[in-house]
């Protein structure tokens, strides 16, 4: 017997029959002799809609009523999926975040989570009922609904796993797993069966969307292993892992110790709509970075790449560092209106595209970065910025070649399929 819980997003309970198509995954676990808690997000584009009705209400609405109206999303599908799963023959019953409950700080919308009171949840798995807990939400010390933002349900799931002791939190999603780069982009790519915590967070924070950073992080805190899998492969086809033996479907998201055979490059990863700015001759004494980061800051503007050189004489240095494109004009503006930053002018573009390839195995490897330099020059293909960390190496390239480079270094590195 394990002790499961299963994550549904908003594409996987889109309507009745797909809640339907989800509950029977959860039987087919229950059948198993596994205890099982459930987490849901809203049906697909309900938490868009809220959100619209909250702004149509007013522009400058209290913060506490909008997490009671956007929450709500997930409170129906909890609730449909209980419904759907007693028909089914299994004891389940739905739980609201504050019914946990799931403690959170008092940030509304972006809320984070404190602590979770698992009792009531054990006494349930132990007495085989099913729990289906609304995922995104939470209560503050305030007693008042909180939603959590971004990547919220995943990260509720998680949260719950660590909170009952799981053996595992399984993610049901759109696709089938994580691969080596974007399918659409490379048919031959690869679905892993495993990945390293740090390699995911970092695939996460690079352009894959399988998963949220914020997920990652906590999963990778609590030593939670995540499987991400597809909910809508057959409930009743045989459990097979990705090398078609008996297992779990779809990757593993794990301690770096569970994978025996570390591949040098896991992944290839693309970032588009980046944005390239330049200070020419700041003043370079100290405190200067701090002024220019922190101007961007207070815009809440997210800096990614950061290259700085420094003159022969140490008196100037020029400082390079991207945004998203949407971002580009506010960052500007930000730089021109800070009075405390001494520079002879500013030059950027927009349209840049960052590609990065990541695997912890690449700590015991060297010449991965100059290989990858090696192979993007093969192709006629510029690079404008690097950046490097001890499991990947990222470069900032013309949009026009995005696609030609992952196709590229997907080659480059073996990680197209075999038999493709």
């Amino acid at each position: 017997m394990a002790r499961i819980v299963v994550k549904f997003g908003g594409t996987s309970v889109a309507n009745v029959e797909r809640i339907r198509q989800a509950a029977r995954h959860v039987k087919r676990e229950v059948d198993a002799g596994n205890e099982v808690a459930v987490v849901v997000s809203a049906m697909s584009g309900k938490t868009n809609e809220l959100v619209g009705w909250v702004n149509e209400a007013s522009k400058f609405h209290d913060a506490r009523e909008y997490d009671a109206v956007v929450a709500s999303g997930e409170q129906v599908t909890a609730g449909l999926m209980a419904i759907v799963l007693s028909e089914m023959g299994i004891q389940s019953r739905s739980f609201a975040g504050w019914q946990v409950p799931i403690y959170t700080d008092d940030a509304h919308g972006a809320a984070r989570i404190t602590g979770i009171e698992p009792s009531t949840l054990d006494e349930r798995l132990c007495q085989g009922w099913v729990p289906v807990i609304t995922g995104f939400q939470g209560v503050s010390p305030h007693q008042r609904i909180t939603t959590l933002g971004r990547g919220g349900s995943d990260t509720s799931a998680v949260a719950v796993a660590a909170a009952v002791g799981a053996d595992r939190c399984e993610i049901y999603t759109d696709v089938d797993g994580v691969y080596t780069t974007d399918p659409r982009i490379v048919p031959r790519a690869r679905r892993l069966s495993k990945i390293s915590f740090e390699e995911m967070l970092e695939m996460a924070s690079l352009g894959a969307k399988v998963l949220m950073i914020r997920s990652v992080e906590l999963a990778m805190a609590q030593k939670v292993r995540l499987v991400v899998r597809s909910s809508f492969d057959d409930p009743e086809a045989p459990q097979l892992a990705p090398d078609g033996t008996p297992g779990i479907p779809g990757t593993l998201v794990c301690d770096e110790d569970e994978i025996m055979e570390k591949q040098i490059v896991s992944g290839v990863t693309l970032a588009k709509s980046e944005a390239k700015i330049t200070l020419r001759d700041v003043k370079d004494k100290p405190g200067v970075a701090a002024a220019i980061f922190g101007a961007l800051a207070d815009r809440s503007i997210v800096v990614d790449m950061i290259v700085q050189n420094v003159s022969d004489d140490g008196s100037v240095t020029d400082i390079t560092f991207t945004v998203p494109d949407s971002e580009y004009e506010k960052a500007v503006d930000a730089l021109e209106n800070n009075d405390s930053i001494e520079y002879a002018k500013i030059v950027g573009s927009k349209g840049g595209a960052k590609i990065s390839v990541i695997g912890v195995g690449m700590r015991s490897h060297a010449g991965v970065a100059s290989s990858m330099f090696r192979a993007l020059a093969d192709k006629g293909i510029n690079i404008q910025l690097i950046t490097t960390s001890e499991i990947k190496t990222s470069v900032l390239i013309d949009d026009q070649y995005a696609e030609l480079a992952v196709r590229a270094l997907h080659t480059y590195y073996g990680l197209d399929k075999k038999d493709a």
